[in-house]
């Protein structure tokens, strides 16, 4: 499983590529008829991935989930019990316990499977080595964000996009708010229209509490390894989630590239820390982030996740002529710089359609009709500010965007270490300076 070992393995890609190309030819051409079913396979079954497999099963008609992946068969067990208690899903679940995969190398055993798609739902730090895999066999993808957790990961990815350049694949990223009705339409008065002028700051919010708080040591079982004790904590440790910068405040990062034209910031200053001491892990619980962009321009970034404190998810684009505001427990809008409210988004009377959904929508109609959809280089875009945002503060120094790309960064444990059983020692918290 080692990433620098999937990199130099060139032969055994070509070879993998001409397999699929036999295995799957419906792959190739003008997209899948309606009349042939489209085969799913489900990588990571936990709560998202629930989520979006139900999504991916509501967006056609003629669809199935074939195949699922998992280190956990509890929470293999859990996810298909709740995708059944769904009526709409009725006759879209066909898999056989044969093709319920347990283990690290189950995503290779659902790519084999003979499914068509595949969801990636796993934690983000094994996504850079799933993506390669799904891509080289021909398979679209449905990748959750984000894309990577550190600079050797982004690197990964971005060889995996060329790889997939010239195939007829559909890769799509889980950068929900690109697909909200709302968002869309929000970006487009004034990216397109121009109502606030041309943008002079931003200001991003998310400040919530706790998402994933470790685990009392003392519930951990003899018998439980290092690596399984850190995937079930996953998201307190770097190398599995990238911390809440990373992993969760990346949409707010992905909103200050999309406003920015999906141009890579100069540089980045950053602060971050740990103030509610946890059980384990080796994340910090906080981060304020300052992009900056030609002309003078900031975009800031403020990340907060603790208890009791203020919440909120909200985007503050301050142009010449106005600021758009969203999320401020009101429908998003526009006003100049006297406070006149210039323009408000309305929702449509039978509701907004649900981001998720539209996601997973596009994607299946972009598979059917063989218009190809790849969110490629905006989603490790993204992903590559969230962690440059990262680096800057847990080193406590400026970062450009070509040393945050360029870092000598690679989380990921070696081959060695990726055994179920393995005894593996995370890295201490990082200390700015």
């Amino acid at each position: 499983l080692d990433r620098r070992r999937f990199l130099g393995t060139t032969a055994k890609a070509t070879a993998l590529t001409a397999a699929a190309a036999a295995l799957a030819p419906t792959l190739r051409g003008a997209g899948i008829d309606p009349s042939q079913k489209i085969k799913v396979g489900f990588v990571g079954t936990g709560g998202r991935g629930t989520g979006a497999a139900l999504q991916a099963l509501s967006a056609d008609d003629n669809i199935e989930l074939h195949a699922v992946a998992d280190v956990f068969p509890e929470q293999i067990k859990l996810s298909l019990e709740n995708l059944s208690k769904d009526k709409s899903l009725e006759g879209k679940l066909n898999v056989a316990p044969e093709r319920q995969f347990i283990g690290l190398d189950g995503y290779k055993r659902v790519i084999d499977s003979g499914v068509d798609v595949v969801i990636l739902t796993t934690t983000p730090g094994f996504r850079p080595l799933h993506l390669r895999a799904a891509v080289e066999a021909g398979k679209h993808v449905f990748a959750e964000k984000p894309m990577a957790v550190d600079a050797a990961g982004v690197r990964h990815v971005q060889e995996t996009l060329k790889m997939a350049a010239d195939k007829p694949l559909s890769i799509v990223a889980g950068f929900c708010w690109r697909y909200s009705p709302s968002r869309r339409e929000c970006y487009r008065k004034i990216m397109e229209e121009g109502l606030i002028g041309d943008v002079v700051s931003v200001y991003a919010t998310y400040y919530s509490g706790h998402s994933k708080p470790h685990l009392d040591k003392s519930l951990r079982l003899d018998g439980v390894s290092d690596i399984e004790w850190q995937i079930r904590n996953w998201y307190n440790y770097t190398w599995l989630g990238g911390g809440g910068l990373v992993e969760q405040a990346v949409h707010s990062v992905d909103k200050i590239a999309w406003v920015m034209g999906d141009q890579p910031p100069l540089r980045a200053r950053s602060t971050g820390g740990l103030a509610a001491p946890q059980l384990g892990g080796n994340i910090y619980d906080h981060y304020h982030v300052a992009f900056e962009y030609p002309g003078n321009v900031w975009c800031h970034l403020g990340s907060r996740k603790a208890p009791g404190c203020t919440n909120e998810n909200a985007d503050y684009v301050r142009g010449t002529k106005g600021t758009l505001i969203i999320g401020r427990g009101t429908d998003p809008y526009i006003e100049d710089n006297d406070g006149k409210v210039l323009w408000r988004y309305r929702k449509p009377k039978d509701g907004e359609a649900n981001m998720y959904q539209v996601e997973h929508n596009e994607l299946f109609q972009s598979i059917r009709s063989g218009k190809f959809i790849n969110d490629g280089d905006r989603m490790i875009r993204s992903t590559m500010m969230a962690i440059m945002g990262r680096q800057s503060a847990e080193t406590g120094q400026e970062v450009t965007y070509d040393q945050a790309l360029a870092a000598e960064e690679d989380l990921f444990p070696g081959e060695e270490n990726m055994i179920w059983k393995q005894s593996y020692q995370a890295s201490s918290l990082a200390v700015p300076g």
